[in-house]
């Protein structure tokens, strides 16, 4: 017999938000998170958008998970005491032949079930931001901006509450089904925890997020053959000088560029209205899981996204703008579009949930992926 019934590896906003619900679906959980800290990695580095879902194919889990839980992600917050703002967002055309592509994103998004959105002329645009430069934009009035680290901690607090354990400083160095079950081995691998333990449990979720396709290996994956090996994209960000504060009111974003590897750099809000831009794409030389993350960003890189943003930010100058932060995205493909592994493992393997190349809108589908395991948990314990 397991010691409990569900171990979650991963402390991030996904993997709180699984160890919350399959508490309060009445699972004995546990969360294992490798740093001293929750939300350490991805979920505390990006631009903390909650996505109206109009960018994914329709019919795709990101499409689909965004969609529903951005639905979920606002009350959530809103009951937890976490930060959320529904700023809105516009997705401007600097020229007419970008057009067609706001009519393309349109359409998806109206299919996907992206609410409110509209098609708005360059006169409107002129009323909601009249500091923004555009001939016609896609304005989405539900996209919102939250605390991302916030509402891990609040997803995480609650699986406490529900009796769920959560573990950090515990990083899973062990993982082998025997017997019905899987034994993990986890040991200490940061301040607070002197020594690490093992156990058993039933069921392993795997939303290590940076780590998820070595903890899928770790288990027994073939991650090569299946084509879940990570590609660790590096985006930048900087910070617009505090004197321009309050005078863009919404995100805004470029119609996205050709390579597809990400949404275009684009004016970022944090909740006190402070701008940034970003983030850019760097791909990186050298695995930062072998070499050691480098959060620096290159002070060079500024022109180019000052070169981004003059084009529909024409009061915008180089010197308004300085290096801030940056984060990484665990991507299936180094560019080009791939959408969520959320895999349930059946044989030698079964019991174990993959979640596999959880980038954007990681963060939004949060609360919907945390839904979708514990469908896949019970169907395995009914069948």
């Amino acid at each position: 017999m397991a010691d409990i019934d569900c171990t979650v590896i991963g402390g991030g906003i996904v993997g709180c938000a699984v160890a919350a619900e399959l508490s309060g679906a009445g699972y004995s959980t546990v969360l294992v998170e490798m740093e001293d800290g929750l939300g350490r990695g991805t979920t505390s580095r990006n631009s903390e958008v909650a996505h109206g879902g109009m960018y994914y194919p329709t019919g795709s889990l990101k499409a689909r998970f965004c969609v529903e839980g951005r639905r979920l992600l606002k009350p959530f917050c809103e009951d937890a005491g976490v930060g959320y703002r529904e700023c809105g967002k516009l997705i401007v055309a600097t020229e007419p032949a970008e057009v067609p592509y706001l009519e393309k994103l349109l359409a998806r998004g109206l299919e996907n079930g992206t609410e409110e959105l509209r098609l708005i002329d360059a006169a409107e645009l002129r009323r909601l931001e009249p500091q923004v430069s555009a001939c016609a934009a896609l304005y989405s009035p539900r996209t919102g901006i939250f605390d991302a680290e916030g509402a891990a901690r609040a997803w995480a607090r609650l699986a406490g509450e529900r009796g769920g354990q959560v573990m950090t400083s515990a990083r899973v160095t062990g993982l082998t089904r025997r017997a019905g079950a899987w034994d993990l081995r986890i040991d200490a691998s940061g301040p607070g925890r002197r020594e690490g333990w093992s156990h058993t449990s039933r069921h392993v979720i795997n939303a290590a997020g940076l780590w998820a396709d070595r903890v899928a290996a770790l288990a027994g994956v073939d991650t090569a053959a299946r084509g879940w090996t990570l590609h660790l994209v590096k985006g930048n960000y900087f910070a617009v000088a505090g004197v321009h504060h309050g005078r863009v009111g919404r995100l805004v974003y470029p119609v996205p560029p050709a390579h597809g590897a990400s949404l275009g750099v684009h004016v970022c809000l944090d909740l006190g209205g402070q701008m940034k831009l970003g983030p850019d794409v760097e791909h990186l030389e050298h695995d930062p899981r072998d070499t050691g993350f480098d959060w620096r960003v290159d002070p060079a890189r500024r022109d180019v996204f000052w070169e981004g943003a003059h084009r529909f930010l024409p009061w915008l100058e180089p010197t308004d703008l300085e290096p801030a932060m940056s984060g990484l995205r665990p991507k299936l493909v180094p560019t080009g579009f791939a959408d969520f592994v959320v895999h349930r493992e059946e044989g030698d393997l079964e019991g174990l949930v993959n979640l596999v190349g959880i980038e954007s809108p990681g963060l939004t589908s949060a609360a919907a992926l945390a839904r979708e395991v514990a469908r896949l948990v019970s169907e395995v314990d009914t069948a």
